[in-house]
């Protein structure tokens, strides 16, 4: 399955405002076989929020950062020991809110097919996913929830290769696939609604 990349350069993305917190991810593709990947984490279990579910590298901004994309880039380096001279940024997408009162900035970058060092403090682990087993109706599933905050929400998961990617990065992979590919998730919530 390819990525049509492009689409994020032109895209102009929807910003989320009014959030307690900012924060950044970055999207990695990697090519690999001739085929797309992306790179996810998988967060430590010590870690006070989200332990052990999977992450695109990121977290929030510092004072230090230039902008949310140095927040991006910086926090790859710290988690997975990525050159920011070796990411070629394409662009973002739209911003998600999640439900500890962050509003967080995702950006697409292709970065190379080699070895990452997670870093332990951070980072149980590194996997490189295949988009089209991401993509494929056998390993994707929703489920509608009540949430007591936003109301009807849509959690999905994309299950592949005995990782769960769902929640706040499962947002982020739909918005991401519903731009780059012709894949649209089954269920949707409107997005001016959704956390």
């Amino acid at each position: 399955m390819q990525l049509d990349l492009d689409r994020v350069a032109e895209y102009t993305p929807r910003a989320v405002t009014g959030e307690k917190y900012d924060a950044a991810v970055l999207i990695p593709v990697v090519e690999r076989d001739d085929e797309a990947h992306l790179l996810f984490t998988k967060r430590a279990e010590h870690l006070g929020e989200h332990p052990g579910q999977m992450s695109f590298p990121g977290g929030g901004r510092e004072p230090e950062d230039e902008d949310l994309q140095a927040t991006a880039l910086r926090e790859a380096r710290e988690e997975i020991g990525l050159d920011p001279e070796e990411t070629e940024v394409l662009g973002r997408i739209d911003d998600i809110r999640t439900v500890t009162e962050y509003s967080v900035t995702p950006f697409v970058s292709r970065v190379p097919d080699r070895e990452y060092e997670p870093d332990d403090g951070e980072v149980a682990e590194i996997a490189v996913l295949s988009v089209a087993d991401m993509l494929d109706d056998a390993n994707y599933d929703y489920e509608r929830r009540e949430h007591p905050h936003y109301g009807e929400v849509v959690i999905h998961y994309f299950r592949v290769d005995g990782y769960t990617v769902w929640g706040a990065t499962g947002r982020i992979v739909v918005d991401f696939f519903e731009l780059t590919t012709d894949w649209r998730a089954p269920e949707r919530i409107d997005p001016s609604s959704r956390v």
